[in-house]
């Protein structure tokens, strides 16, 4: 696998080799002791997640998983094509209120690690987009959050206008930035 560093300290792009032939191929998607020897951080995966999005445009997030249960995620596009987008709300990072946005797509076969302390959410760019991640803990409903996805706080670029964007009722209704009582710390 492939890690590339991104301007966000902590966030990864990876990017799996294919071994092809007259098949098809195979490539492996994670494998511990790279991410450990590439990032220094050990990673235990103890969830899949898997959404299907039948229509482009659908942007789901920008959400977050408070302590004690925080979730960092491995995230990849299996099918279609997505904008993902992290940011660092992690009070005293450097980087903070910082986004990033990488386009994944079940060509490209990158991935993104979004670590504990950012606020993560993705827009599919094409229909029946398909997107698979891993998470470092449960979903735990009395430990998430949401904050509106063109907070002009946070100014991320989606390359969609407000009246493009299919949510749900959910995210709808998520806080503003300047709302949230910030449970991270760098």
């Amino acid at each position: 696998m492939d890690f590339e560093t991104t301007p966000l300290r902590d966030v990864f792009i990876v990017k799996p080799r294919r071994f092809g032939d007259d098949r098809g191929y195979f490539m492996e998607t994670f494998k511990h002791q790279e991410f450990l020897e590439a990032t220094g951080k050990s990673f235990g995966f103890v969830q899949d997640n898997f959404s299907y999005s039948r229509k482009k445009n659908t942007l789901r997030g920008l959400h977050f998983q408070a302590a004690p249960r925080e979730q960092g995620k491995l995230v990849r596009c299996v099918k279609g094509a997505i904008l993902d987008v992290a940011i660092d709300v992690r009070l005293g990072s450097p980087t903070f209120k910082n986004w990033i946005a990488v386009e994944l797509t079940a060509e490209n076969d990158k991935q993104i690690w979004v670590p504990p302390g950012f606020l993560h959410g993705f827009l599919t760019l094409l229909p029946h987009s398909e997107v698979a991640y891993k998470c470092t803990d449960y979903f735990a409903k009395e430990t998430e959050g949401s904050v509106i996805w063109n907070d002009p706080d946070l100014a991320v670029d989606w390359g969609v206008g407000t009246h493009d964007v299919i949510l749900s009722e959910k995210d709808r209704k998520s806080q503003s930035f300047a709302s949230l009582d910030n449970p991270f710390v760098y």
